[in-house]
């Protein structure tokens, strides 16, 4: 199908509706010249939601072993953040 970029310009939202339904490509011509084609996209394929991310992580070691570090907590050696305040009076 060939049209004119004047009746293209006027009919332009009712022409894409129409090659989305039909999948027909449109040619528009400029003073008898093709110009330019009109196309319907392929719709993208859907990725699936649950399961796209496997096989994406790996494991280093043993993630549920402690490290065998002492705790600042435990050592008492942890910095005091909060100093007690003085109450206002």
């Amino acid at each position: 199908m060939e049209i004119s970029a004047a009746e293209f310009k006027a009919k332009c939202l009712k022409l894409m509706d129409e090659i989305a339904k039909t999948r027909k490509p449109i040619v528009i011509t400029k003073r008898g010249k093709p110009v330019a084609k009109l196309v319907a996209v392929d719709p993208e394929p859907r990725q699936r939601l649950f399961g796209c991310m496997a096989g994406t992580v790996t494991f280093e070691g043993d993630i549920l072993a402690p490290l065998g570090l002492e705790w600042e907590a435990e050592a008492g050696t942890e910095p005091i953040l909060y100093p007690r305040r003085r109450p206002r009076g």
